[in-house]
């Protein structure tokens, strides 16, 4: 059994999906679930295992999603993009461009 580092809720989940802009089925698959046990964690109606919930959010994570963990702060957990919009058009423009990078010549 996994320890889970930041204990990953389905309202995290449901926030982390919405921000990088994915389905529940292809969140799911991602993470080796089903959409309906994914949206059901979401909807807090049906509990995931530690390691369920790790994968689930590894798979939110490789997606886009970075979750942020209460800290000394008290404002709570959270998730924020991963990427801010520059980096991410900056990364979508090399995408563009073809080949591997090992390719390079430099």
């Amino acid at each position: 059994m996994s320890k889970e580092p930041l204990p990953l809720t389905g309202n995290l989940a449901r926030a982390a999906r919405a921000l990088v802009g994915v389905s529940a089925a292809d969140a799911a698959e991602a993470a080796g679930l089903t959409r309906r046990q994914l949206r059901n964690f979401e909807k807090s109606l049906f509990p995931l295992t530690i390691d369920q919930r790790i994968e689930l959010r590894s798979a939110l994570e490789r997606l886009g999603a970075h979750f942020v963990s209460d800290g000394n702060g008290g404002r709570g957990h959270g998730v924020r993009l991963k990427f801010s919009a520059s980096k991410t058009e900056r990364v979508e423009s090399w995408e563009a461009e073809g080949g591997l990078a090992a390719d390079d010549d430099v």
